[in-house]
């Protein structure tokens, strides 16, 4: 197996990548736009296209896609080559800046819960700078992937994306007032950091195709108990079997080369049941990187003659997986404000913080005092 640190990000444009391709002007003007969040300079998009093309060709890429996240879950692209006619007719490889910033794929079949009717199909894609582009290796090809938001031609919402950039944008804000109040001068930027723990289970390729309902649902519908469960909780980081480690060392391959941190691997409580957790990145980073861990896992299984269940609760009787979503606030300083110091004079800002998210989630994360304050 190839040395980590050569091959961790290679089928990602990283920073490295734009700093290398990119003059310092659009680099710096690119770097900002991902660092606030705030809107892409229009005059730089160019430059950037067509570096991100360069690179992506370079390593055998024949298409593109701008990757979203619809409402039904998941995620959903389209794929476009990148060949275009020049003025004399012949077939080039052309990226223009329209076609980062932005696609149209048809938005009539995609949930909108309601905000608008069928017939108005057009929807579009527009690309999200703050979450690199990376390669897709497709069969024999690749194909250069664009993080992306999905809104309706009206301006609606149509995926889970756009309300958690905006969420982060509302924290960013609020925060910053909290901290100027706090008499902190150092914090430009609010950073929201998470790292989505994601557990599974593996079943045997050949025993899941004779299971109409785990083909189909992706859990069971019937069925018996196991002879022996978790009762004796000895699965429970317990010595990993070779087979699975054998699995775990080639997902961690592919995703340490799309730039994903995967740092904890261990025996889950059900048998047959496992964990992934990664290290912490800023959340609508964590949040692509988890998506993209998931699709990588099925992939990488099928190569093992195994199958993974991402279902909640594929088995009864059993624990069901979780996506454990550790979730952190701070600024860019590398201050976390969910981290008290051993100084009660100087735990001010924890215990702000704190009080604020437990009156903003207490209702939903505490229902039992809910109840207990309303009927006082």
């Amino acid at each position: 197996m190839s040395k980590l640190t050569e091959i961790f990000g290679e089928l990602t444009f990283t920073k490295a990548i734009m700093r290398e391709k990119l003059s310092r002007e659009v680099y710096e003007k690119l770097v900002e736009t991902v660092q606030t969040g705030n809107t892409l300079d229009e005059t730089i998009a160019g430059d950037v296209a067509h570096a991100m093309k360069e690179w992506a060709i370079g390593k055998d890429a024949t298409h593109f896609t701008h990757w979203f996240q619809p409402q039904r879950g998941g995620t959903a692209e389209k794929h476009d080559a990148f060949i275009s006619y020049s003025d004399e007719g012949n077939i080039i490889e052309r990226f223009s800046a329209k076609q980062l910033t932005q696609s149209e794929p048809d938005a009539s079949s995609f949930p909108s819960g309601g905000i608008r009717s069928t017939f108005e199909a057009r929807g579009y894609t527009a690309w999200d700078p703050t979450s690199p582009a990376f390669l897709l290796e497709t069969g024999r090809t690749r194909t250069l992937v664009i993080p992306s938001v999905f809104l309706s031609w009206t301006g609606d919402v149509l995926d889970l994306k756009t309300p958690l950039l905006r969420s982060l944008r509302a924290l960013n804000d609020a925060g910053l007032k909290l901290q100027r109040l706090l008499g902190n001068r150092l914090a430009k930027r609010i950073v929201v950091n998470a790292g989505p723990e994601q557990e599974y289970f593996v079943v045997s390729k050949k025993l899941y195709e004779t299971r109409p309902d785990l083909r189909i649902c992706g859990r069971t519908l019937f069925g018996a108990p196991p002879a022996k469960g978790q009762q004796m909780e000895d699965h429970y980081f317990g010595a990993i079997h070779p087979k699975m480690i054998r699995f775990m060392e080639d997902l961690d391959h592919e995703l340490y080369r799309r730039g994903i941190p995967a740092k904890t691997r261990h025996n889950e409580v059900s048998p047959n049941q496992f964990e992934i957790a990664p290290l912490y990145e800023e959340a609508n980073l964590a949040t692509d990187h988890n998506l993209q861990t998931m699709d990588i896992m099925k992939k990488v299984a099928l190569t093992h003659d195994l199958v993974v269940l991402l279902h909640e609760k594929p088995f009864a009787g059993l624990n069901g997986s979780g996506k454990h979503a550790n979730w952190s606030i701070g600024d860019n300083t590398g201050a976390n404000f969910l981290e008290p110091s051993a100084s009660p004079l100087k735990n001010v800002n924890f215990l702000l913080t704190l009080g604020a998210l437990m009156q903003v989630l207490g209702p939903d994360f505490f229902p039992e005092n809910h109840v207990r304050q309303k009927s006082t």
